[in-house]
């Protein structure tokens, strides 16, 4: 006869976790259910960069999160501020105005105090300097507000919360996924069916939270949802998220929401494997696109690089990606952007080819010679005067071709040029769950579903169309941590 918890967590990532820990601290005993093996834990989570969006008012606020922060490493920065007014703002441009205000607020509101609570249980942040700051004069900046990265990226914010969670008394059960939820005849979730090494179980508990990813992993679902072709995209993190929570709970009646043919998609190495490697982690990705120009098989250009810092496009430009000839494209830079590639681009696993021509790198590449040519002849010939600057959007733009290059201009002349193979990987699904602002499942009548609490990337409402990078992880720790709290809530006024 198994122990009886008073929660059940499906999941054991970053929002998983979180509601682990919130719930412990509230008093409540805990399990959380891992669909994999020990050894492939935590979740997207791992895969992730570990940077964190938040709103902040200063560098004091940041020395609070990093409290380790020395004197020589604070004087180097200038870190300005970043408002909740301005996340807020930042969450609603990308997401044409569609993220629901209520989890919009919540999420922006509560970003740093969920992180001071994760730092205050001991998981550590560092400034992220290797991928989001560039040096002007004596101090680095940043760029779009993005400043804090846990120690040791993905999986070091995976391990670090696996160590609070195990330190605090949570119980993981590996290799063991949720089935259906269990009610009783008034409808109250009281537990969930489980499939683990020793077969089927049913786990009786007074709360149930769901965290347990979306549905990028599962073709089926990828291609009805958001579109044909999309079972052809590679998926950046765990084979695991297969839409288990998102399917349980829609089966009792809970409500569909969100952005249910929108995902997270990214430029992702063409050759990366179908789903993620665990010591690659996230360095198949290509970000460093708004130093170049990205060109499809007919040698086209299809996106405005510039038109924005990547933190605002790279999560949308996968699909637009997977739209072109072969669900393929290369991004082009020349010998005087290099040094600004982002680590990602010096793997050895990279698709990459190098030539001191363009009708060189064309053929190297297998995509089409002259139709390259002209893409850059007519794309240098755009190029306007003005100061370049990578750190800032310096309006240095093209004019008269289409698409445009807002910022970021430079002529593509300096050789030798280099070209990087990629196509879509996808990260994550925006369609999902409906909760409240407790974190609490509602049903298609919007009523609160007892006992039963969703959080992490299968709650839907919170990103449509794009998303501000960094804030995936920040919405599920905070949204984590919410249902986490209030389930325990609920489940001491149980007793």
């Amino acid at each position: 006869m198994s122990k009886q918890h008073d929660i059940i967590i499906i999941g054991a990532g970053n929002a998983a976790l979180c509601a682990a820990i919130a719930a412990r601290e509230q008093g409540a005993s805990v399990v959380a259910l891992e669909k994999a093996p020990e050894y492939f834990r935590g979740g997207n989570t791992y895969f992730t960069g570990g940077i964190i969006r938040c709103a902040y008012n200063g560098l004091d606020d940041l020395k609070q999160l990093i409290p380790d922060m020395s004197p020589q490493e604070a004087a180097s920065v200038e870190v300005g501020q970043y408002t909740e007014d301005d996340f807020y703002d930042d969450l609603m441009r990308v997401s044409n105005g569609l993220a629901d205000p209520e989890l919009a607020q919540i999420l922006v509101s509560e970003s740093f105090p969920t992180l001071k609570w994760l730092q205050e249980h001991g998981v550590r942040f560092v400034l992220a300097f290797g991928r989001q700051a560039f040096k002007r004069g004596d101090k680095y900046h940043f760029w779009g507000g993005l400043l804090v990265e846990a120690v040791g990226a993905g999986k070091g914010l995976s391990d670090q919360q696996f160590d609070v969670a195990e330190r605090m008394g949570v119980e993981t059960r590996y290799a063991t996924k949720g089935v259906r939820l269990l009610q009783d005849q008034r409808g109250r979730v009281i537990g969930a069916t489980v499939q683990g090494p020793q077969g089927f179980e049913d786990l009786h508990a007074k709360a149930v939270i769901l965290a347990c990813g979306g549905f990028e992993s599962n073709a089926e679902m990828r291609t009805r949802y958001l579109g044909p072709g999309w079972e052809l995209a590679k998926v950046r993190g765990i084979p695991y998220n297969t839409g288990d929570g998102i399917r349980m709970a829609l089966d009792i009646g809970a409500q569909p929401y969100g952005h249910w043919s929108g995902c997270h998609a990214v430029a992702w190495d063409l050759n990366a494997p179908p789903t993620g490697d665990r010591t690659i982690t996230e360095l198949y990705q290509k970000h460093s696109y708004p130093f170049g120009i990205i060109v499809n098989a007919e040698g086209q250009r299809f996106v405005d690089e510039g038109a924005d810092f990547r933190n605002y496009t790279y999560a949308k430009y996968g699909r637009e990606i997977l739209r072109q000839p072969l669900g393929m494209a290369v991004q082009i830079f020349d010998d005087k952007v290099k040094h600004l590639l982002r680590d990602e681009y010096h793997i050895p696993q990279v698709s990459k080819a190098e030539a001191a021509t363009i009708a060189d790198l064309a053929d190297q590449l297998g995509i089409d010679r002259d139709g390259l040519e002209q893409t850059v002849a007519a794309f240098n010939g755009a190029v306007q005067s003005g100061d370049y600057n990578p750190t800032e959007l310096d309006g240095k733009a093209t004019r008269g071709i289409t698409p445009p290059k807002s910022n970021w201009a430079l002529p593509i002349d300096t050789p030798p040029f280099v070209g990087y193979a990629v196509t879509c990987g996808i990260t994550f699904t925006f369609g999902g769950l409906r909760i409240d602002t407790r974190g609490q499942v509602v049903d298609t009548e919007g009523n609160p579903i007892a006992n039963l609490y969703a959080a992490g990337e299968l709650v839907g409402g919170v990103f449509y169309h794009n998303y501000p990078g960094g804030s995936g992880l920040t919405s599920g720790a905070v949204f984590g941590r919410l249902a986490g709290t209030s389930a325990a809530a609920d489940v001491a006024g149980q007793e």
